[in-house]
């Protein structure tokens, strides 16, 4: 259903956002909505974040807009890491969090001014993890962990303890993991 053809109003335009978001269920970017609604990139930035501003449950994770349905991402086991290390090694990072079947919710850093600023992530595997990594190459965007001498948590879950426990075990082991 491609709105190109005809500018809509803003209201519909937020409305129509809203409803694709709850239908995918999946990431969708910012880019691809303002180009089937005919918009700027920017434009879309703004409808998003008034209906954020109207309680929707709408994240920006690095893959795209996501519309939260209540728990339907949800995994029984969850905790906060804390890892150091440079941005050349995020990929690795990811990868072998991901290839224990974790799931790496949001990276967490903590500013001298501003505190606590967190990204929502979203990565569950590999595919995940390359894109992130391509996007971050392609807009030469800087890692968080840049503001923090590469200090930075993460969230992350799981369908089991186990699974966790390994992933930890495995990033000590190449020395990402901070430890006591």
């Amino acid at each position: 259903m491609s709105q190109s053809s005809k500018k809509m109003k803003a209201n519909e335009r937020r409305e129509y956002i809203l409803a694709l978001l709850k239908q995918k269920g999946a990431p969708v970017t910012g880019s691809s909505l303002a180009e089937e609604m005919n918009v700027t990139r920017q434009v879309i930035v703004g409808d998003v974040s008034l209906l954020k501003a109207k309680n929707e449950p709408i994240v920006a994770t690095s893959q795209g807009y996501m519309y939260m349905m209540d728990g339907k991402e949800e995994l029984p086991y969850q905790r906060t890491i804390v890892c150091q290390h440079q941005g050349d090694d995020t990929e690795q990072e990811l990868n072998i969090l991901v290839d224990h079947g974790v799931h790496v919710q949001d990276v967490v850093v903590e500013h001298p001014i501003y505190g606590d600023l967190t990204a929502r992530l979203r990565i569950s595997n590999r595919r995940d993890v390359k894109k992130f990594i391509e996007k971050v190459n392609s807009t030469k965007a800087s890692y968080l962990l840049e503001l923090t001498d590469g200090i930075h948590t993460h969230t992350i879950a799981a369908d089991s303890q186990e699974a966790l426990d390994e992933a930890q075990m495995a990033l000590e082991e190449v020395g990402i993991l901070m430890t006591k």
